[in-house]
């Protein structure tokens, strides 16, 4: 079993920055994947960002160039940086994890970005 917990949400102004953190429960550097979802009001939920074990990083078009997403292993926990945030950001944003063919998922944690 694998627990996620994020953290790091809340209500920023258009252009701002907010950066999420996700702790796992066992050492991630198993872990095959290791991503951010989102799910904006009323929506599908959508895959924001993932880092694989091997460090290769893919990003949603829309938040390319803006989001970083990073793993730090030693720590146990992934990272979703996010920059000029846009009010179309707003969402539930959800930590993933992808180890031994399941996939876990946190609480999620809710993200606002509006003046």
């Amino acid at each position: 079993q694998v627990q996620l917990v994020e953290s790091g949400g809340g209500l920023v102004q258009p252009g701002g920055s907010l950066t999420l953190s996700c702790a796992a429960s066992r050492r991630i550097f198993s872990f095959d994947v290791m991503g951010w979802y989102r799910q904006p009001p009323g929506k599908e939920r959508e895959l924001v960002a993932q880092v694989t074990r091997g460090g290769n990083r893919s990003y949603l078009d829309s938040v390319k160039g803006r989001f970083t997403i990073s793993r730090d292993n030693a720590k146990n926990a992934v990272y979703l940086q996010m920059n000029t945030l846009k009010p179309e950001d707003t969402a539930v944003y959800y930590c993933n994890a992808l180890f031994v063919g399941t996939d876990y998922w946190g609480q999620g944690t809710q993200v606002t970005v509006s003046s």
